[in-house]
């Protein structure tokens, strides 16, 4: 018990933390380039309806649509989702850490953060980067299936590289690991459709979720190692 109790304590006390953290960063970083995004998507709407008559499937459509009121509410729910997700990846790391059996410490929990950085943002990035809304996509169920399998490929050639490299197959198998999905390639959103956000804007709110992401890695990972070893250290 002494070892899932710790566990869990960790997640939820690093989550905490770094739900916090990243949603203060969204504040002030990501979150504005959201909002001006979200002007051009109405106008772009407007100019839509203005062309093309609704039907009345369609403001049926609009009228049961639920979104969270700008204010106060849409800010609860962004970070009560950043808590949850962050106690979720906590969850993982401080799991991996204890199940290797390692001291742990911040140090060790840093290279774990990397390795979910890596795994989780930069590897599905390159063929899915951040999104600001209004901004053409491909199937929703067919990006999730691609993200997903390319976190996994990723996470899996990482795990062979740093605890089997020293054998040739595990290194070549990490590397097919690593590329297959950007060989398979990611959904390719409809030709012919175009961001309503401005070049400039999509630029800067990509670099922005990725300083953003690159963070709060840091932060799950340095934390759940450090908590970790404290728990441990105190049993």
């Amino acid at each position: 018990m002494p070892f899932f109790r710790n566990i869990v304590f960790t997640a939820v006390l690093v989550g905490l933390i770094a739900g916090l953290a990243v949603s203060a960063m969204q504040a002030v970083g990501t979150t504005p380039l959201i909002l001006q995004a979200e002007t051009f998507e109405s106008a772009g709407g407007e100019a839509g309806h203005s062309h093309d008559a609704a039907t009345p499937a369609d403001h049926h459509h609009d009228a049961e649509a639920w979104a969270p009121a700008d204010g106060f509410e849409r800010n609860a729910y962004t970070v009560a989702a950043n808590v949850l997700t962050a106690i979720g990846y906590a969850l993982v790391l401080t799991g991996l850490i204890s199940l290797r059996g390692s001291q742990g410490g911040w140090r060790e929990g840093l290279f774990w953060g990397l390795a979910g950085f890596a795994a989780v943002m930069l590897a599905p990035m390159i063929g899915l980067p951040p999104e600001l809304p209004g901004s053409p996509a491909a199937d929703l169920g067919a990006r999730q299936v691609w993200w997903i399998a390319t976190a996994a490929a990723t996470a899996g050639g990482i795990a062979l590289l740093a605890f089997r490299r020293s054998e040739p197959w595990a290194v070549i198998l990490a590397v097919v690991l690593i590329v297959a999905p950007h060989v398979v390639g990611a959904p390719l959103p409809p030709a012919g459709e175009h961001a309503l956000a401005p070049l400039p804007l999509e630029r800067r709110f990509v670099v922005l979720a990725t300083v953003t992401s690159f963070v709060f890695w840091l932060i799950l990972g340095s934390l759940s190692g450090l908590f970790l070893k404290r728990f441990d250290a105190a049993k």
